[in-house]
């Protein structure tokens, strides 16, 4: 874990060009998962976190946990945060330099499952774990004080999540943050293939063979797996960010319209010429800290301390 006092602000072509290798060298589909898993790790250990920032190992809801806060972060809302990683890669430490960032501007901290992955443990068990973990902390504290938030395939599973609690009649989160949110397995990822070559992340091929390791092709319209075919009435307030060049953008733009037919209030930004998970370069891309702001704002207005 590293700490810095400023923003080491690049420019934007520079990263974009960083992460192209680091996408294709990381998530390439001819990888066995073990690997892929093992270089994404490697990648995430060199992230800069904001000077002050705590991350403090823990356990919750039987699953292994990290809590993150920045410096002089007090009692106040908490981030419940389900990393991305197509549902078979990733881990706590792919968010938390975001979730760092997020802590120190909102002053909340910001808590990461490392839920269960595929192919060994297929759908539900990512599912299972996240709402075991939404247990725990409503255990602590009330749904009021409470944000769920996710970044790409976390973003589904956060969404996902949020049905199921709406189902069983639970007490909501206070919002719901959706970064680059992976919300249906079943659309065609290989139009238009524009999008699939602006996309510096993701590739039809990656994103086919996750779905595939998550859950059969006959569960791909559950809602449990891909919320975006299933009714969003009653969810809480959302704020839904994207960049225009990656292959998820149009699950964003649909889940936008989606959640606002249905009468959920939605901040939908969609931020031009950036990749699939931008805001998770904090502190190296001046648009990303952009992104971190609102989340924060977005945080301090929806949850009651």
């Amino acid at each position: 874990m590293s700490t810095l006092d400023v923003n080491l602000r690049l420019p934007a072509g520079l990263v974009r060009l960083g992460v192209r290798l680091a996408g294709r060298w990381a998530l390439d589909p001819r990888l066995p998962w073990e690997v892929q898993r093992r270089r994404l790790e490697q990648l995430s250990k060199g992230a800069p976190l904001p000077k002050g920032t705590t991350v403090v190992d823990t356990v919750l809801g039987g699953k292994p946990a990290e809590v993150v806060a920045g410096s002089g972060v007090g009692p106040g809302p908490t981030v419940l945060h389900l990393h991305g990683g197509g549902y078979c890669v990733g881990s706590p430490s792919v968010a938390r330099s975001w979730a760092a960032h997020l802590s120190a501007r909102a002053g909340c901290r910001v808590v990461l499952v490392d839920y269960r992955l595929a192919p060994e443990h297929p759908h539900p068990a990512a599912l299972d774990d996240a709402a075991a973990a939404w247990e725990a902390l409503r255990d602590e504290a009330p749904a009021s004080s409470l944000v769920l938030s996710g970044d790409s395939a976390g973003g589904g599973l956060a969404l996902a999540l949020a049905l199921r609690l709406r189902d069983a009649g639970q007490p909501l989160p206070a919002g719901l943050v959706l970064v680059s949110p992976w919300a249906d397995l079943h659309a065609d990822r290989g139009e238009p293939s524009e999008l699939a070559e602006r996309d510096v992340v993701l590739t039809p091929g990656w994103l086919l063979a996750c779905a595939n390791a998550y859950a059969a092709p006959s569960r791909w319209s559950d809602p449990a797996v891909s919320p975006l075919h299933g009714s969003l009435a009653g969810l809480a307030p959302m704020l839904i960010q994207a960049g225009t060049d990656e292959l998820l953008a149009p699950d964003a733009e649909r889940l936008a319209a989606a959640a606002g037919a249905a009468g959920v209030e939605v901040t939908y930004t969609t931020s031009p010429g950036l990749w699939h998970d931008f805001p998770l370069q904090a502190g190296l891309v001046a648009a990303a800290d952009s992104a971190v702001r609102q989340a924060a704002w977005f945080v301090q207005q929806r949850a009651a301390p």
